[in-house]
């Protein structure tokens, strides 16, 4: 079992390709949880992002 990659929120939207209010919005909405702290900055599992963004992507999809 390997442990999670841990992100930055900057980084962490680099990855998902949106930009860093966008995870932030993400977290705001419930949509996305930290999953702990770095410092100052919250830090989010690789895979708990590419999650939320599958669902905003869901979501835009299905407003159309």
């Amino acid at each position: 079992m390997t442990a999670a990659t841990l992100l930055t929120g900057e980084l962490a939207a680099h990855e998902a390709g949106v930009k860093p209010a966008t995870i932030r919005k993400w977290v705001q909405l419930g949509h996305l949880s930290p999953a702990g702290r770095q410092g100052r900055a919250h830090v989010f599992r690789l895979e708990d992002v590419f999650a939320a963004e599958r669902a905003a992507r869901r979501k835009t999809a299905g407003a159309h």
